[in-house]
């Protein structure tokens, strides 16, 4: 590495870095300067992501909704890079359901993974991002954090839950230099995209952007809240959705597409 970048220095904790968003994070974090700690329950790939990136990266198997995992991952930061400057709180699970059919376990499951994991996140990083001065959590949440979707019961509001734990966290710990931030995302090209089979030209033509994003588009998003350029920015829920939560072009000119 470098040395220089808009994350020179820093030390950061990706999870669910084994593929899509985390592993886009990853790699920009780590071309941007940092030593990353990446993470996920899909050793195979994590481990492709980390010799992709190099020396720079520490890949660790890791169950987000675990709180004793979380203690080992935190121990095997600061003992091998020294501290934690930034978390992106990103793995996540998803499945469409409708609450009339949706099952208990499945939501209990969908909970431990996308809102305890995450509380778990935020928990275990204040005590060593204090160590450092302060630091930046940002948490991925979802458009369905924001707004109702159809089969979305268990998953929005879990993502509506992490929208309320960031601002929660956000109150709590600015006075100890950290930074809370959610990220929305939008319909993302990744695994977790229902049905996607790359032909953007019609699901997508009536929002405003047309087209699905890319997890590179959502990682320079997740930078900026990560480095220092969003210094004064805490408690914010950013969206990166093509425009698709302000409303839907109109079915003449979507048609025109």
């Amino acid at each position: 590495m470098t040395g220089v970048g808009q994350l020179a220095g820093k030390v950061a904790l990706v999870t669910g870095a084994a593929r899509g968003q985390g592993a886009a994070e990853a790699r920009l974090f780590a071309a941007e300067g940092a030593r990353v700690v990446i993470t996920d329950v899909l050793d195979g790939p994590l481990w492709d992501v980390a010799a992709d990136i190099g020396s720079a990266a520490l890949p660790l198997h890791h169950d987000v909704s675990s709180e004793s995992d979380w203690m080992r991952v935190i121990a095997a930061t600061t003992d091998a890079f020294g501290g934690l400057d930034v978390l992106v709180n990103n793995a996540a699970i998803h499945h469409l359901r409708t609450l009339e059919h949706e099952r208990v376990d499945d939501f209990e499951r969908m909970c431990s993974v996308n809102l305890i994991g995450t509380f778990l996140g935020i928990r275990s990083a204040i005590g060593p991002m204090r160590a450092r001065g302060g630091g930046s959590i940002v948490n991925i949440s979802s458009l369905a954090g924001l707004q109702g979707f159809y089969a979305h019961g268990a998953y929005g509001a879990t993502k509506w839950g992490v929208t309320g734990l960031t601002r929660v966290a956000a109150v709590e710990l600015g006075p100890s230099g950290i930074r809370v931030n959610s990220v929305h995302p939008g319909p993302i090209a990744t695994d977790m995209l229902p049905d996607f089979d790359g032909d953007e030209s019609r699901r997508f033509r009536d929002h405003p952007i047309g087209r699905a994003g890319s997890p590179s588009e959502v990682a320079a998003l997740v930078l900026f809240l990560a480095s220092d350029a969003a210094s004064y920015m805490t408690g914010a829920t950013v969206t990166i959705d093509g425009g698709s939560g302000a409303g839907r072009v109109p079915a003449q000119l979507a048609r025109a597409r």
